[in-house]
């Protein structure tokens, strides 16, 4: 073993036995942040309790409005620590003694999150760190405008010598305590359809006096499925869901002279998604002309694809066997994760942590009322920031990728 990695594991070693005693304090953060959540947009007091928190550990500055950004240990390249802030508007089910009120909810797991974060950060303290730390607090990860946007655009990663980027987010379909690490495709891009249609309203006894929207949005909808099957190949994954649609104000008897349809559109080869957009186009406007009606056809582009670079995998993978946490197979899905514009800047890395919900079969989703990941999920979530941080830290010091012994081992020195 060269004396870097050495270096690297003997860090490992000090650090992950300083998180250890940080993790008590850390799970009752996440409670206290759990029973107080906040919209996206609305996280300022989230942001400033993190602040407090960790004083005297890093000091944070204002960024994207309600988020905080701070760095510690060296200056240089850094490695960039993602945490986001934002709840989500669900009542919460779970009948925890810390669940939140007022219909908003940490559903989506990222009070254990920013309490890992803070945790792993704390640990830090006294650590001689090889490459810098940049602490993010990301506002708006679950709605738009998007916080990793805004982030990007105001030339944060540069101001800050960003190299690499590293997330870790909770998981269901994870097995528990595991952690589930891949290179190249993991969430897809996520982009929005709207279709407008205009016709020409009527009585429905005499439907051929008019121009029906109802008929012609309805046939729209069911033929966007041959749409994907048609523009994309079945080797990459893609799909159009329609999330919505609208024709009418409640009459029985009243063809309505406008329709609209709303549908997520969700792709994981970036060449797909304007391909595939311009055939939902074409069909929704031929499909209209067809009933007589007129469409109009527009998208908001969402998320790029998220990629996780394959070196920083690799290490990732690596530096979990060595502080003792199970690997887990690749999360690939159709979700979408506003990390995608970090991973489309720099090679950047998102890992899945395993969690269970105490009492639940089948175990809520991502996004359910009921989803409460356990304690152990704190630790379990600063680990894999730790493990992400170390396979980053790696290739900032130019360190070859090998597979080596667990931390704390004695090599020999080169």
């Amino acid at each position: 073993m060269s004396v870097a990695v050495s270096q690297l594991a003997e860090l490992a070693t000090r650090w992950s036995a300083a998180l250890e005693r940080q993790l008590p304090a850390a799970q009752r953060l996440r409670e206290q942040l759990h029973a107080a959540p906040r919209l996206s947009g609305h996280e300022h007091d989230v942001t400033e309790r993190l602040t407090r928190e960790l004083d005297g550990v890093v000091r944070l500055q204002p960024v994207a409005d309600a988020g905080a950004i701070g760095r510690v240990g060296p200056r240089g390249p850094a490695v960039m620590l993602r945490a986001e802030l934002d709840a989500l508007p669900v009542a919460e089910l779970t009948g925890a003694r810390f669940a939140a009120a007022g219909g908003v909810m940490h559903a989506c797991g990222h009070d254990v999150h920013q309490a890992a974060l803070t945790a792993l950060l704390r640990a830090s303290v006294g650590l001689d760190l090889p490459v810098g730390v940049v602490a993010l607090l990301q506002p708006r990860e679950e709605a738009y405008p998007s916080g990793a946007l805004d982030i990007l655009r105001d030339g944060v990663l540069q101001q800050h010598e960003v190299a690499h980027v590293i997330a870790a987010h909770v998981h269901p379909g994870v097995p528990v305590g595991a952690v589930a690490v891949g290179g190249g495709f993991i969430n897809a891009a996520a982009d929005e359809i709207e279709v407008r249609l205009a016709g020409r309203g009527g009585h429905g006894g005499y439907p051929h006096e008019g121009a029906d929207t109802v008929a012609a949005i309805a046939h729209i909808a069911t033929a966007i499925p041959e749409v994907v099957r048609r523009a994309v190949s079945p080797l990459n994954p893609a799909i159009i869901s329609v999330g919505t649609l609208t024709a009418g104000d409640g009459a029985a008897n009243v063809l309505p002279a406008e329709a609209r349809l709303l549908a997520t559109m969700r792709t994981t080869d970036p060449a797909d998604r304007e391909p595939l957009f311009e055939a939902v186009r074409a069909m929704a406007e031929g499909m209209a002309a067809a009933f007589g009606t007129r469409a109009e056809v527009e998208r908001v582009e969402g998320e790029p694809v998220l990629v996780n670079d394959v070196g920083l995998a690799q290490g990732a993978d690596d530096w979990l066997a060595r502080l003792g946490v199970d690997g887990a197979q690749p999360m690939r899905s159709l979700g979408a994760d506003d990390f995608s514009y970090f991973s489309d800047a720099v090679p950047s890395l998102m890992l899945f942590v395993g969690v269970e919900t105490a009492g639940e079969s089948p175990q809520p989703a991502l996004h359910h009322p009921r989803f409460l990941p356990g304690d152990e999920a704190v630790g379990a979530v600063a680990h894999a920031l730790l493990a992400g941080y170390l396979a980053a830290a790696e290739r900032v010091l130019g360190i070859p990728h090998h597979r080596g012994e667990p931390a704390g081992s004695q090599g020999t020195a080169s």
